[in-house]
């Protein structure tokens, strides 16, 4: 269901649209544009993820799952980003009419392979917690699943999940860059739509790890179509933090010289 109950009741008292999220989360970058693109004006409530705020006690009153994004519009939570900007777009026209459920759900479904390659080949570049925030982290998130992938994430994962996550990032690509031969400018058509939103960080995230985007060539000129537009600019770019960028660049950089970046996976350079 889009909305919850929450089990903060002093949501239900806030007046106008609340958003807590993450500067580097796509799932926050996606909610950011939409509301970008219909300049509707919000309180911003950031949550610290490499500090583990996601985690906090308070938080998991706001979002059950631990996650972000999380809005409350008058008093109304809800937590999925897809139901958020589908939500965000009722209020306007154009964004609304112009929503194609089978490329949200799609780029919903490509969250869970986005999440496992963020973390192998962008955050792998940090050094890991100490042991005892590792353990906090354990004893205080709700969320089973987030906690295995943490552990899973501290042992490192084993080949066969990088390369069956990369080979499905791939074939869904490859589905955005068959629909965009036909010489249309948008994923849903001719008109930019929550399609696009909804793929636009996706695109980036996987550029920051290097993608060969030259393997699908439609889907790359949409790419630089698309992070052309101010709400790219204002609602992504400017909420990551350089020196964060630059690490990424210099550990994707690394990991291609020693043969063991995300080209290396997948069948990419075949």
């Amino acid at each position: 269901m889009p909305r919850i109950d929450p089990q903060d009741p002093t949501l239900k008292d806030l007046q106008g649209l609340h958003l807590w999220h993450a500067p580097m989360s796509s799932c926050s970058q996606r909610v950011r544009i939409v509301l970008a693109e219909t300049g509707q004006a919000f309180e911003s409530h950031l949550i610290d993820l490499e500090k583990d705020e996601h985690a906090s006690a308070a938080y998991q009153k706001i979002h059950p799952k631990g996650l972000v994004p999380a809005l409350v519009d008058d008093g109304a939570l809800i937590i999925e980003s897809i139901d958020i900007i589908r939500h965000l777009a009722r209020r306007n026209d154009a964004l609304a009419a112009t929503a194609k459920p089978e490329l949200l759900e799609m780029a919903d479904a490509a969250q869970l392979d986005l999440k496992l390659l963020t973390f192998e080949f962008l955050f792998r570049a940090a050094p890991p917690p100490p042991p005892e925030v590792a353990e906090a982290f354990q004893a205080r998130h709700q969320n089973a699943w987030l906690k295995q992938f943490r552990r899973d994430f501290a042992a490192g994962f084993d080949r066969d999940r990088i390369e069956a996550a990369v080979r499905r990032t791939d074939a869904g690509f490859a589905q955005l860059d068959a629909l965009l031969a036909d010489g249309r400018d948008y994923l849903a058509g001719a008109d930019f739509s929550l399609a696009d939103i909804a793929w636009m960080p996706n695109l980036h995230r996987m550029d920051l790890m290097g993608w060969p985007y030259a393997r699908r060539p439609h889907l790359k000129a949409w790419f630089d179509r698309v992070s052309q537009r101010p709400s790219y600019r204002s609602a992504l770019e400017a909420w990551e933090h350089a020196q964060t960028v630059e690490a990424f660049a210099a550990y994707t950089a690394k990991r291609r010289e020693e043969g063991t970046d995300i080209r290396s996976f997948g069948g990419l350079e075949d």
